[in-house]
């Protein structure tokens, strides 16, 4: 049985514990804490290596550059067009309509709106050892990719400093294979802890929203990524079945850190050079969050409607920026989405209480924002790695 498989059979197996004995549901959080906790052990040094040997394969400059700006090209535009969907699919839809919401009241803490200058200060590390014991992806990407450049343009000189993180590098896929093979137990304790704390109650209550939401993420799923693929010459249906093992990692661990083990082993088998792979998928699932901007979007809108506001254009505007730039500050780990909702609703003056009606039902929402966010990372790199013809047909027409 294929690993997708087995995944997809423990969270099946775990739901049904969860539902039917849910005091033994509770009592099996252990193993996905577990499973979590042997994911984020290896996520930070296999980043480092990961995006350093990336960047020193690749040995013109200048595409490397090009690289780089396609990346964020992609990355920042198919983010921007997720805010704009989850509102305009809120704006027909009306999920909030008809809800009352007024007696809800849970203290919520009251962010800033994160600034451009904020998110740019944040990026570098004032000591690169703190990030990596802070878990800063973010900080730990940006020393990576500049330790990288430096070792390229040291030359000969550097050839030690690369081959000794190219042996890192491939002793952590090997030991990230290992901690993916425990996937189907942490998975099954997961989706048992799940059922058993929200039941299908949540889903119920809310299931306007989360409709409403899941075609959101279909329609950006079908049209912008698959426009992308058809963009790149592309077949959609295969870049899916090449992604289903690192899809369905992400809607079990609701992780887009905990999936980028498996992502890198997808796009690998799709024939994806890794000196596009280990650039572009480790930055992917730090600041490429269309699954968090499409629930942003949304969310603002669902509570307006909820609370019988109405925006005006300049708050629109604002609550596209603002929402694109809380994404893009969202660390790939579960409830961080959420958490940032508050930056998102403060800074258009939507009252933070009615975050509480969304809670009960956002680790449902959570499972296929994920799959997006990890999707949407794959999607770009293989497409990117076309145009830099850096993708093996021969094994990209085997999936």
């Amino acid at each position: 049985m294929k690993l997708w498989q087995q995944v997809l059979l423990a969270a099946f197996l775990g739901i049904i514990v969860g539902l039917l004995l849910p005091s033994v549901g509770l009592q099996l959080k252990v193993l996905g804490d577990l499973f979590l906790h042997l994911i984020h052990m290896v996520i930070l040094p296999l980043v480092f290596a990961a995006v350093c040997t990336g960047i020193t394969s690749i040995h013109d400059p200048a595409k490397l550059g090009r690289i780089g700006g396609k990346t964020i090209f992609l990355y920042g535009m198919t983010t921007v067009i997720a805010v704009v969907i989850g509102i305009s699919f809120a704006t027909l839809f009306k999920p909030g309509l008809g809800l009352e919401i007024g007696s809800l009241s849970q203290p919520v803490t009251m962010q800033a709106a994160p600034t451009l200058s904020d998110l740019l200060t944040n990026l570098i590390p004032k000591n690169p050892i703190k990030a990596f014991v802070d878990g800063n992806v973010l900080q730990v990407i940006f020393f990576s990719v500049l330790f990288g450049v430096s070792i390229a343009l040291v030359g000969e000189k550097g050839k030690p400093v690369e081959d000794l993180l190219r042996a890192i590098a491939q002793t952590m896929f090997k030991l990230t294979h290992f901690v993916i093979k425990l996937s189907p137990f942490g998975v099954f304790g997961i989706m048992a802890w799940a059922a058993a704390s929200f039941g299908l109650k949540a889903l119920l209550t809310l299931g306007h929203f989360l409709l409403t939401y899941y075609g959101a993420c279909l329609f950006h799923v079908t049209f912008v990524y698959g426009g992308l693929l058809l963009l790149g010459r592309l077949s959609i249906w295969k870049v899916l079945r090449g992604s289903r093992d690192a899809c369905v990692m992400a809607f079990s661990t609701c992780s887009s850190s905990a999936s980028l083990p498996v992502a890198l082993e997808c796009v690998d088998k799709m024939g994806v050079h890794p000196s596009i792979a280990n650039f572009m998928l480790p930055l992917g699932t730090t600041i490429n969050m269309n699954g968090a901007a499409i629930f942003q979007g949304m969310s603002a809108l669902f509570l307006c409607q909820a609370y019988g506001l109405e925006l005006t254009l300049h708050q629109i505007v604002t609550l596209v920026s603002v929402a694109t730039l809380s994404s893009v500050g969202s660390a790939g780990i579960p409830g961080t989405g959420f958490i940032m909702l508050s930056v998102v609703l403060s800074s258009v003056g939507i009252p933070l209480e009615g975050i509480a009606l969304i809670a009960g039902v956002d680790r449902l929402r959570e499972m296929v924002s994920t799959v997006v966010n990890i999707l949407g990372d794959i999607v770009c790199t293989v497409f990117v790695a076309r145009g830099e013809k850096e993708l093996n047909y021969k094994q990209y027409d085997l999936i």
